[in-house]
């Protein structure tokens, strides 16, 4: 199968390139970033094909290539934990040997680069395996890659839902790296124990910020517009749950409609400089008009949207107005689910912080969070009180490659990125040198 002779070819890539010295190694990404620079707009264009508009497929690949070169900076080195005249000890990170990485439809072209430069940095052969929706640029950046890397080193395959479970139990495979939903990333898992794979999970998120009263609305505003509304939505660290204090609430939500209103939405043939996509797909439209008909049913409050633009004609593509519900229950689903669309909940708090860091964390997840303040120490003291893996203060999504990306809860396990993410596709290995003495 193509599993196998994908899996047999990166077997046999692994014992040369894992003993190729990492700064060679990390020439070559280097050398791979530059290549795709060198072809930026064929990538942006097909990476557009696939569900964005121009101007966002141009941003996902700049950024995915600042991000590949930032990676090839990262060094693992030998740490020694005791030298003296008795023993030598250090701690050796070795490759794992062949590695996949499981791709969603959001950003492809860049989540897919995340896994695959820290996978083969650390000396892994890596099989890109992209989603069933967003296939075309993994395909043309493997067949680059191929140009540049040794044979077998980076490898992609595409496929139907039935790929991954193949990949997930194939016997050679050392490590799966996944990101997408909670419930397909609990498969994962399961499927993993049977060989005992490595395995990191980057799973969905329910992201909170808090804003609070002191916060320089004018800079904050359209950050957290941004921040929450990014690809529509169907990002797993956006923000999806606003908590507001009470005494800035009305002027807050007033800024967030008079931000959304200047949002363009379009598709791939977008000429008008939009920056915000459709929904992807069928699969993920069919969730989020679940969600939109619950604003009826629950009696929830649109400040701004609430209605399936695509189900009105007016554009060709999963529409739907960005929506702003309006301080809806605490338990309600809006507020409880990832709805992975753009729609929104904004609460307000009441200037109680342990009330507030509760809300934030009454949730399953723990990927990313917030808090907007002027009053820094204050922020500092709030955020590190919140449940989640990456704590951003008066940013949000602020993303680099020396810096590692996982989630809390059931927003995952282990990490991208990073030298903590650069572990991960590594053995852990102590290494002993007796001088004198010692037990025997």
């Amino acid at each position: 199968s193509d599993v196998d002779a994908a899996v047999s070819a990166a077997k046999a890539a692994f014992p040369s390139w894992r003993d190729t010295p990492i700064d060679e190694r990390a020439a070559l990404i280097d050398t791979f970033a530059d290549a795709i620079r060198a072809n930026f707009m064929e990538f942006a264009s097909l990476l557009a094909l696939e569900g964005k508009p121009p101007m966002a497929a141009q941003f996902e690949v700049d950024f995915a290539i600042k991000h590949l070169k930032g990676t090839a900076q990262l060094r693992l080195e030998e740490e020694v934990v005791e030298d003296n005249e008795e023993k030598l000890v250090k701690v050796r990170y070795t490759p794992l040997g062949v590695g996949v990485g499981i791709l969603p439809f959001n950003y492809p072209f860049f989540l897919g680069l995340g896994k695959m430069g820290p996978a083969v940095l650390a000396g892994n052969a890596f099989i890109w395996k992209p989603s069933p929706y967003t296939p075309n640029t993994a395909l043309k950046l493997v067949e680059l890659a191929a140009k540049i890397f040794p044979p077998g080193v980076v490898q992609a395959l595409s496929g139907e839902e039935d790929l991954g479970p193949w990949l997930t139990a194939h016997p050679d495979v050392r490590k799966i790296s996944f990101t997408g939903s909670t419930p397909t990333g609990k498969r994962v898992m399961a499927a993993c124990a049977n060989t005992l794979k490595r395995v990191t999970l980057e799973l969905g998120g329910n992201d909170a910020a808090i804003v609070c009263e002191d916060v320089d609305l004018a800079q904050a505003v359209p950050k957290i517009a941004l921040g929450a509304f990014n690809n529509s939505g169907q990002v797993c660290v956006d923000i999806k749950r606003i908590f507001v204090h009470e005494k800035i609430y009305d002027q807050f939500l007033a800024g967030m409609i008079e931000a959304v209103k200047t949002f363009k939405f379009g598709g791939s043939d977008d000429t008008e400089g939009a920056f915000f996509p459709p929904v992807q797909n069928a699969m993920q439209f069919e969730k989020v008009k679940d969600l939109f008909a619950q604003i009826e049913k629950e009696g929830w409050k649109p400040a701004i949207g609430g209605e399936v633009e695509a189900e009105a004609g007016e554009k060709k593509g999963y529409y739907f107005k960005p929506t702003i519900i309006d301080n809806p229950p605490e338990e309600s689903r809006i507020v409880q689910e990832e709805p992975f669309g753009p729609i929104l909940p904004i609460l307000k708090w009441n200037g109680d912080e342990d009330e507030v860091v509760r809300m934030a964390n009454n949730t399953d997840m723990g990927l990313g969070a917030s808090v907007w303040s002027s009053d820094l120490e204050r922020a500092e003291r709030i955020a590190k009180r919140l449940e989640a893996g990456s704590l951003w203060i008066n940013t949000h999504q602020d993303l680099h490659a020396n810096v590692p990306f996982g989630g809390f809860k059931q927003s995952g396990m282990g990490h991208d990125w990073g030298l903590i993410g650069l572990k991960g596709w590594c053995n852990t290995q102590s290494l002993l040198l007796r001088r004198s003495g010692g037990i025997i």
